[in-house]
Order: structure tokens, then C-alpha cells, then sequence
């Protein structure tokens, strides 16, 4: 005569452990919400930059005009740069903008160069 056990053996029909289980979805769980909250930060300290326009003020000098969007109350930083018609740099500055109350800033920067620039643009931004 068999017994129940062995019954359970031959046909497969062992007892299935949940713990693993469990402990494989609550990883899950948190790694999905970890993931998440990532996210939603670095959302929250995006800057958007736009250019608006630049004027060629001399050999030497361009005035850049542009429009950052998407911080409110915390100082931004921004890189502007001049190229020249082979797109090489040819001057930048760093621009440090205080914290404002409105969602977006048009602001205009004059950049030194070292030689004549075809172009001015904002080339990166971010919280500082």
C-alpha cells in the first residue's frame, strides 16, 4: 500500500513554497516604484531652454536671447555659445540665473568671442 506522500511524489503534486514568491513581487514592487520616483524628480528639476534669436553685435561680441522653462523658485544655470561657420565654439559664458516666481524667463546675454561667430544658441541648463 502507497501512502498519501507518496502518492504526492510520483504525480507531482508537492507543496508549492510562497515565500519566494512573495519576496520576488515585493522586489518588484519596489524596484517599479523606485523606478518611478526617479522619474518624477528629475521631471521636477528639468530646464527647458529655447532660442529665441542672437544679433552679431561686432568681430568680438553676440548677444543671445533665449527662454528657459519649467523651474520655479530655484536658480538655474545655463552654458551660451558662439560658433563660427564650421560650427566650432568660438566663445561661451556661463550664465547664473536666480530663482523666479514665473514658470519661464526670457532672458539676453552678450558673449565674448575670439573670433567672428555666424551664430549664438544655449547649448545646456540646469538647477543649480
Amino acid at each position: 500500500m502507497t501512502t498519501a506522500q507518496e502518492l504526492d511524489e510520483r504525480y507531482g503534486r508537492t507543496r508549492r513554497r510562497r515565500a519566494p514568491w512573495i519576496i520576488a513581487i515585493a522586489v518588484a514592487v519596489l524596484a517599479v516604484a523606485a523606478f518611478g520616483w526617479m522619474i518624477v524628480t528629475n521631471q521636477m528639476n528639468s530646464v527647458d531652454a529655447d532660442d529665441l534669436g542672437f544679433d552679431l553685435v561686432d568681430e568680438h561680441t553676440v548677444d543671445v536671447r533665449f527662454q528657459i522653462t519649467g523651474v520655479q523658485g530655484k536658480d538655474v544655470v545655463c552654458i551660451v555659445e558662439a560658433l563660427d561657420e564650421e560650427f566650432g565654439v568660438v566663445g561661451w559664458k556661463l550664465v547664473e540665473i536666480p530663482a523666479g516666481d514665473s514658470h519661464s524667463q526670457a532672458l539676453s546675454v552678450t558673449v565674448p568671442t575670439v573670433a567672428a561667430a555666424t551664430t549664438g544658441l544655449v547649448n545646456a541648463c540646469w538647477v543649480a
